[in-house]
């Protein structure tokens, strides 16, 4: 296929933690929020005057600094966030507004909080409680917290509109870029795909860590070009997989995924489509910010949440991506010493193979994959299994 016209320009955004996008905004007085979590709802960082940046540390090298401060078996993705701060990589955010949810995480902005790794002026860290369950008690909780640790700092420091008015503008921008990213996506779902898993991670990866309204006229054009691509008339990939699991800020994972056979048709991953660009819909009978958390608790798919509805939930939700998108298998990843994707994958793995009928692999992998070579043959296997289970049904 044609190369699409802005995939070039994304690629070498997503190099850098501090990219373009960024000092453009800081140029025009924004101020930056770092992000660490899908539990603190997005449109509640990108009101009038600021903007979300989750964090991320790309060309990922050496992590023996994160390691000294956090241990050799925390998890990979939070002691490479911690690594780049160390190297001074976080120094134009203006605050980090945390959740009180993976403790790995957490120990990781305490660090940076502590050895004042962010040096600009006024530079603060908020940590708030967020629901393990859901239910209506734990939504009120999970407003009161939000009105606490995410809306009240951002007024006294920043002197942020947080009314509702505001929040209305911020989940305005939020659904624009989600129908958009809705609306490319639509196209994984044909037979012949006219989009790949890879290109459709840079899209969706950009719209998590950078400004997002001058992202819309590069997700418009993309739209419409989408609308004209003809696809190659013989297919490279042997198998269509929907990949699941914890953060993936790196789209080259996705890269050697598919360079292994396997063409990613669904992302249920942090960072991903599923269910983070998913739309808002608020009820009119309740106000802005109940509707805005009622939107991630109840939508929300990550492991955090333990009661057993939402456990069901997540399998009943991959099962309905994998029949959407006509995945032939299932990829469940961790980063190395993820707890909640740990125990996550184990389960879901079992459940999924077993009650639902799909092939699945499981696999645990560094946070920096690079051309994990072991990684290629455990997929080139995959898809191989799942070619040949195709020929005994025929």
């Amino acid at each position: 296929m044609k190369d699409l016209r802005h995939i070039y320009e994304l690629e070498r955004l997503l190099q850098e933690a501090h990219n373009d996008l960024i000092r453009q905004a800081k140029d025009r007085g924004e101020i930056a929020i770092g992000s660490v979590c899908s539990l603190i709802p997005e449109p509640l960082l990108n009101l009038p005057g600021c903007f979300s940046v989750r964090l991320r540390a790309p060309r990922t090298g050496s992590i023996e600094m994160g390691t000294y401060y956090m241990t050799s078996i925390m998890c990979e993705a939070c002691r490479a966030i911690l690594e780049r701060a160390i190297e001074g990589g976080y120094q134009f955010l203006d605050c980090i507004l945390a959740p009180d949810a993976c403790a790995q995480m957490n120990r990781c902005v305490e660090n940076v909080e502590h050895l004042r790794l962010c040096g600009k002026d006024g530079f603060f860290v908020t940590y708030a409680d967020v629901p393990m369950k859901s239910d209506e008690t734990a939504l009120r909780h999970y407003v009161r917290q939000m009105r606490q640790y995410i809306l009240e700092p951002l007024t006294q420091r920043f002197h942020i509109d947080t009314s509702d008015i505001a929040l209305q503008k911020g989940v305005d921008m939020h659904n624009r870029v989600c129908r958009l990213l809705m609306d490319i996506g639509a196209y994984r779902a044909e037979q012949n795909p006219r989009v790949t898993g890879y290109e459709y991670a840079l899209l969706c990866l950009a719209t998590y860590c950078c400004p997002k309204e001058p992202l819309i006229p590069i997700l418009e054009e993309t739209l419409e070009e989408l609308g004209n691509r003809q696809p190659d008339p013989h297919p490279s990939y042997r198998a269509r997989v929907v990949l699941a699991g914890s953060e993936i800020d790196d789209p080259e994972l996705i890269r050697l995924i598919e360079e292994a056979g396997a063409l990613v048709v669904a992302d249920r991953f942090c960072l991903g489509a599923f269910p983070g660009r998913e739309e808002i819909s608020l009820k009119e009978d309740e106000d802005i910010l109940t509707g805005i958390c009622r939107h991630y608790m109840e939508g929300g798919q990550c492991p955090r949440f333990m009661n057993t509805d939402k456990i069901r939930e997540r399998h009943t939700y991959m099962d309905q991506l994998a029949r959407r998108f006509h995945a032939d298998g299932i990829i469940y990843q961790q980063i190395k010493f993820c707890d909640y994707w740990g125990y996550e994958r184990a389960y879901a793995s079992r459940v999924m193979r077993d009650e639902f009928g799909y092939p699945v692999l499981s696999i645990d992998r560094p946070y920096a994959v690079g051309n994990a070579g072991q990684l290629r043959t455990r997929v080139q296997a995959f898809v191989e299994s799942m070619e040949i289970k195709k020929i005994k049904k025929s």
